[in-house]
């Protein structure tokens, strides 16, 4: 492991004045919050941090429901957002995708600031023995495309990166219309959540629009009609702790036995939280029919650009999405 120091500032104002950063990798100081992730990639010599400027106690960790919708405070576990009543009954494919990430353990010490800001699971970025990684050695190349790429993305790739993003709640996050808040020294911005990660492009290292000094300070979820009819189904290769190779988060408004408006984002097989517009749009005023799911979810593989290894995901992410809708269109 790199040697770091680790600085414990006594208030927000302090730690956001010590300019560190997040969502890159080739930060000199970095902050660390639940440290669920940042731990493995320390010791995984991932990551060489000089600084590592705590956030712990600093941070809002209330879950709140107000008239415009969910409040929810970076510094709260996943653990506690699974199981608050009001996400469990009236925003469902939140807690569904929360209780399909990590363990139980996990869940209890990860922050969703955290959670939102988790490097990618690609294999090629996770054992150092692979010296070709753009994401973590910018200029170095890629192994991932023309080596093992089963789990990478087929959606917003670069010539310089195919990595998948790992986390499932920004995958229901992003399918709510979610927004995060970021704090820094000059003040606060709220950016939708589907901007706030950055595709591979040329920089695969640079993963969100974090600036140094920035944090995220909350999470908001605007009251929808479509999120109490909502589900999260994830396709892995084990039942637990194990990451999408597909996932599907849908909310549905309906009207009788029609979908009024349909949200759909998908994971396992996008750069960042994949939204699908071109389904959406075709399932406005659908039937919850098979064979016009069927149609509507075909519109998801406009812009598929598969590997090798990964064809198989066109195919089933179209099925993914046909069982997220019925599984949301029968909530009663």
């Amino acid at each position: 492991m790199h040697p770091f120091a680790l600085k414990r500032p006594s208030d927000l104002a302090t730690a956001l004045a010590s300019g560190a950063q997040s969502g890159r990798g080739n930060a000199v100081t970095e902050y660390i919050a639940g440290g669920t992730d940042m731990v493995q990639l320390l010791q995984e010599h991932i990551r060489h941090p000089d600084h590592l400027v705590s956030l712990a106690g600093l941070l809002d960790s209330r879950i709140e429901e107000n008239p415009q919708g969910l409040r929810l405070g970076a510094a709260a576990t996943m653990a506690e957002l699974a199981a608050h009543p009001v996400v469990v009954d009236r925003f469902p494919v939140i807690s569904q995708a929360l209780l399909n990430s990590a363990s139980p353990q996990v869940r209890n010490q990860a922050t969703l600031g955290g959670n939102l800001l988790q490097r990618t699971r690609c294999p090629y970025f996770r054992d150092t023995g692979y010296s070709a990684c753009n994401k973590r050695k910018p200029g170095t190349g890629c192994a991932a495309m023309e080596g093992e790429n089963r789990w990478h993305a087929v959606f917003g790739t670069s010539e310089n990166c195919i990595a998948t993003h790992p986390s499932d709640l920004a995958v229901a996050l992003v399918a709510l219309d979610a927004a995060v808040h970021l704090r820094s020294v000059d003040g606060e911005r709220t950016v939708a959540l589907t901007d706030f990660y950055c595709l591979p492009g040329s920089a695969p290292h640079i993963e969100t629009v974090l600036q140094a000094g920035e944090v995220i300070s909350a999470i908001t979820v605007p009251a929808s009609p479509v999120a109490w009819r909502s589900h999260y189904l994830k396709v892995r290769d084990r039942a637990s702790f194990e990451f999408a190779v597909v996932s599907a988060a849908v909310a549905l408004e309906m009207e009788g036995n029609r979908i009024r408006q349909a949200r759909i984002a998908l994971g396992g097989v996008g750069t960042k939280p994949w939204r699908v517009p071109g389904v959406e749009a075709a399932l406005a005023d659908a039937s919850l029919d098979r064979e016009t799911l069927q149609r509507g979810a075909a519109l998801a593989i406009e812009g598929a650009r598969p590997r090798e290894h990964n064809r198989f995901k066109v195919e089933l992410l179209q099925r993914a999405i046909v069982r997220a809708v019925e599984a949301a269109g029968e909530r009663t």
